[in-house]
């Protein structure tokens, strides 16, 4: 994963200002325009969450910090 110190966009942010404001679209009518399931729009667009929320927790210093406590678990079997 590729590390900014910019903080990426919101998920809601781009779809609105990038594709459905500007194309007055849906997520549907976009999934439909570019010929995949809606499902598909949707995952990328949780995927852009994601990255936004990773990029939140690891320059937030106190989350960050308890990452940096987590200690990994010993698997007993």
């Amino acid at each position: 994963m590729l590390s900014t110190e910019r903080k990426p966009v919101s998920a809601g942010e781009m779809l609105t200002e990038e594709f459905l404001s500007p194309m007055k679209l849906t997520q549907g009518a976009l999934a439909a325009a570019m010929g995949v399931e809606r499902k598909l729009v949707k995952e990328f667009w949780l995927n852009v969450q994601r990255r936004t929320d990773l990029w939140e927790t690891l320059h937030t210093p106190k989350r960050r910090q308890r990452i940096e406590q987590a200690r990994a678990l010993q698997v007993v079997g």
